[in-house]
């Protein structure tokens, strides 16, 4: 009965991913909001009320690519702000992170609008979807305060207007490098490219 549990459970989770693959690759074609779950059970051979069974309605499908996403950008952000290679250089954990969050997000266009932008009229994620966001900002907190502590900045660098700065500097590249350059390549792009400096900026502002 357990292994009987087991592959089925297996098997759901692969169609589960197969379904929010085909999600994504409407979204490329029709755009975030166009997507629709009758062309989403067309697309992996399903009638949709088989895909209800999976998912019953676009917005439990908005959810949950929108829960994926965020797991994955903060992994993305918080292995590059850990590594070895800025261990005890808060500075440099704080511009590997913004970099990763635009790596990140060039490669994953699609969820990254859903993750910066609201493309989807009526749609908010829930609050465990919304969960890495809020653990990634509570990290990044934690590595300003750590070049505070340092000296390496100043003490208004960690209030919540200077955190939020922060997070709109990245993001905002990211907004205009979606909006004006979608098509370019990870490690590319005329906005993406404008990251350090930006960064560079808060960080002048911020300097102890």
């Amino acid at each position: 009965m357990d292994t009987f549990s087991d592959r089925r459970a297996v098997r759901r989770q692969g169609t589960t991913a197969e379904i929010l693959a085909a999600a994504v690759e409407l979204m490329v074609h029709d755009g975030v909001a166009g997507m629709s779950l009758s062309a989403v059970a067309r697309r992996v051979g399903m009638k949709p009320p088989s895909l209800y069974e999976y998912f019953p309605s676009k917005v439990a499908i908005y959810d949950a690519l929108f829960a994926r996403g965020a797991r994955e950008l903060h992994d993305a952000v918080h292995w590059a702000g850990s590594n070895p290679d800025v261990a005890g250089d808060p500075l440099a954990a704080l511009r590997e992170g913004a970099r990763a969050y635009v790596r990140w997000s060039m490669t994953n266009p699609v969820v990254a609008q859903l993750l910066n932008w609201r493309p989807v009229p009526g749609f908010a994620p829930s609050d465990a979807a919304y969960a890495p966001n809020l653990e990634m900002i509570a990290e990044t907190r934690t590595v300003i305060a750590a070049a505070v502590e340092g000296g390496l900045l100043d003490p208004s660098a960690a209030t919540e207007e200077a955190v939020l700065l922060f997070t709109t500097v990245i993001a905002g590249v990211v907004s205009q490098q979606l909006a004006n350059d979608p098509l370019a390549a990870p490690g590319d792009g005329r906005y993406a490219r404008l990251l350090d400096p930006a960064v560079t900026l808060w960080l002048e502002h911020y300097k102890s």
